[in-house]
């Protein structure tokens, strides 16, 4: 079945924009690698390219489940599986070229991954989402049952977070995206969370979506701050006072703020207006996933 169509062998626009999304990265960096544009370094540049587009897609994959409840879209779903094998692409390739811009020496490339903490945390994520794609096919759904198989593939939120921190550490003193990543993750999470405690049959109303949202890019503000303290003794309320000074340049509380903006416009708009403001709903089904 081509990757366009949907189950029904029918043109899917919305898999078909996702393939163009996963497929799209790939070819830049293969015309920046052409032309010669990567830099004095072009091995280090599309290592770091590539493994930053892989931690992208699996915020993305990631983000299906609550935007196909929140959105009202189910159709969502049928691009999950898609996100999450293109990330582990992504992130094979991210392993190949740092094996190439080794010189293909396995022994460095070991001694590298166990004594060298960040690259030992990024290789276990690594094995982590290399199970998680080789069992994402209707085969070994088959094969390992659903519940066995839904139980497997939680191991993508401890995955994850080892991604998330492989970025912190690699990065070193340019954390503002890993920032950013952080803060959505938190969110991501936190819905998880309270979806199950508070509204496992429905769906939240827009007000709680919203607040979460507002929530999570006030701890990002407040985490970035005491990182700045511990890392360089700032003040941190002097930076919490920068934060809200434009002039200092867009903090990363800022760009959750604005991700958390765009969900809950998306939610709004495809509500019912006297939904948006009901107590926690137990009658709506939310769906699997």
């Amino acid at each position: 079945m081509a990757l366009w169509h949907d189950r029904r062998g029918r043109f899917s626009p919305v898999r078909a924009a996702t393939l163009v999304l996963l497929v799209a990265p790939a070819l830049a960096l293969l015309w920046y690698t052409i032309s010669h544009q990567l830099g004095p370094r072009p091995r280090t540049e599309a290592i770091h390219e590539v493994g930053l587009w892989a931690i992208r897609f699996l915020m993305l994959s990631l983000f299906v489940t609550p935007m196909r409840r929140i959105a009202r879209y189910a159709p969502l779903v049928d691009i999950r599986r898609m996100l999450g094998v293109g990330c582990y692409a992504y992130i094979a390739l991210h392993l190949v070229l740092y094996i190439a811009d080794e010189m293909f020496d396995f022994g460095k490339v070991v001694s590298e991954i166990v004594l060298r903490y960040y690259l030992t945390i990024g290789f276990t994520a690594w094995v982590g989402l290399a199970v998680l794609a080789a069992t994402s096919n209707d085969f070994m759904v088959r094969r390992l049952g659903g519940i066995r198989w839904r139980r497997l593939h939680k191991l993508v939120f401890p995955v994850v977070v080892l991604g998330t921190v492989h970025y912190f550490m690699q990065s070193k003193l340019e954390v503002f995206e890993p920032t950013v990543i952080g803060g959505i993750f938190i969110w991501l999470m936190l819905y998880r969370v309270l979806h199950w405690k508070l509204a496992p049959n429905g769906e939240f109303p827009m007000w709680v979506i919203a607040g979460s949202w507002f929530a999570v890019g006030l701890l990002v503000f407040f985490a970035e701050a005491i990182g700045f303290w511990i890392a360089f003794h700032a003040p941190v309320l002097r930076v919490l006072a920068l934060d809200f000074d434009f002039r200092a340049g867009i903090r990363p509380g800022w760009y959750v703020w604005a991700v958390g903006l765009i969900v809950t416009a998306i939610g709004i708009l495809r509500t019912k207006p006297a939904e948006s403001w009901l107590p926690f709903p137990s009658s709506r089904p939310s769906g699997a996933g």
